[in-house]
């Protein structure tokens, strides 16, 4: 099961599934809430009486076979993103729950995904990727091998979940389909492109441009960081016009041979690291696959949260692309 429930036990259906839940045995209880209430009261400045005082919650994971008591929902996000300030001010914070990011491609997508419910950086998340967990995955997403064989939406899903249990998260498991693009994009703020296929990225943002929806993507070799700002220019060229006149449609009769070359022009090939270009002409012959490593990864979840708090805090990037390279950086230290 990918859900999980909070219940108030105050609500008579709650009460009920709780009894339920204790009565038939098997589940484990966690309980922590006299030292997360003595940490909540040691706050500056000292929160509101109706915040001390805000009625407990229990919330039951049935991945886990647990119920775990927690803060209500406003002393919960309160004291977890209390080391925030002042980097990101308590008013700043606020605002953020207004924001709704979907995030398409959960390897790489799951580390940002992870990182914005870390930060408290939106206040809906929907996640999008139709494939499931492989023990080839965990060199770069932060999973286990309980996740294995499940849907990658709902692994991260799942700890997003045991981290923050109040943050929507909303999966499709089927990933972008045309069953599922208006459900997915209606309504959202920012969209995150982590996605491998190239039709798909071009069908999103020929969907997002038409509702002016901004796309945040990065591409793990050489932090690549892309933004498209079709809030604001609603007639950009997909992919900063590097494709050119290149739409979805025109994509539909060639061979993933063909498309090679397209997804080439991309990412600049002049521009791939030295090891990433030794490794293309092996993808297929001694690789299996494009290489991606985990500290890359990390990186790219925390280049997109940065992007996506700009957009929070009031002051978004332009269109354009950046490169945030840390083997650059690291072979340019130097004595001070």
């Amino acid at each position: 099961m990918a859900e999980h429930h909070v219940l108030d036990l105050g609500v008579a259906a709650d009460r009920a599934r709780y009894d339920e839940l204790i009565g038939r045995g098997g589940t484990h209880v966690v309980d922590t809430t006299p030292n997360q209430r003595g940490s909540l009261g040691e706050l500056l400045p000292t929160p509101s009486k109706d915040i001390l005082d805000e009625d407990l919650r229990w919330v039951h994971y049935p991945w886990r076979r647990s119920l775990v008591r927690v803060l209500g929902p406003r002393a919960f996000r309160l004291l977890r993103l209390d080391r925030n300030r002042n980097k990101i001010t308590a008013v700043e914070q606020d605002a953020m729950t207004e924001l709704r990011v979907g995030v398409v491609g959960l390897s790489v997508g799951h580390a940002v995904a992870h990182t914005l419910a870390i930060e408290g950086l939106c206040g809906e998340l929907r996640l999008a990727d139709f494939d499931d967990l492989d023990l080839s995955n965990l060199n770069r997403v932060p999973a286990s091998l309980f996740d294995l064989d499940v849907n990658k939406t709902v692994v991260a899903a799942r700890r997003i979940a045991e981290l923050d249990p109040y943050l929507s998260v909303t999966t499709f498991p089927e990933g972008l389909v045309a069953s599922t693009f208006d459900a997915f994009l209606d309504g959202l703020d920012i969209v995150i492109d982590e996605c491998d296929s190239l039709d798909t990225k071009l069908v999103l943002r020929e969907h997002a441009r038409r509702r002016r929806i901004p796309v945040v993507m990065e591409t793990s070799d050489g932090g690549i960081l892309d933004v498209e700002r079709f809030d604001l220019e609603p007639d950009r060229p997909l992919l900063h016009g590097l494709l050119g006149d290149l739409d979805a449609s025109a994509l539909a009769d060639i061979t993933p041979e063909q498309k090679a070359p397209l997804a080439a022009r991309i990412l600049d090939p002049s521009k791939l690291t030295p090891r990433m270009l030794a490794s293309i002409p092996e993808i297929g012959r001694t690789l299996s696959t494009w290489p991606q490593l985990g500290g890359d990864v990390a990186l790219g979840g925390a280049s997109v949260a940065a992007v996506v708090r700009a957009f929070g805090i009031g002051s978004p990037p332009p269109s354009g692309r950046v490169r945030i390279n840390l083997d650059t950086h690291i072979a340019g230290i130097v004595d001070l």
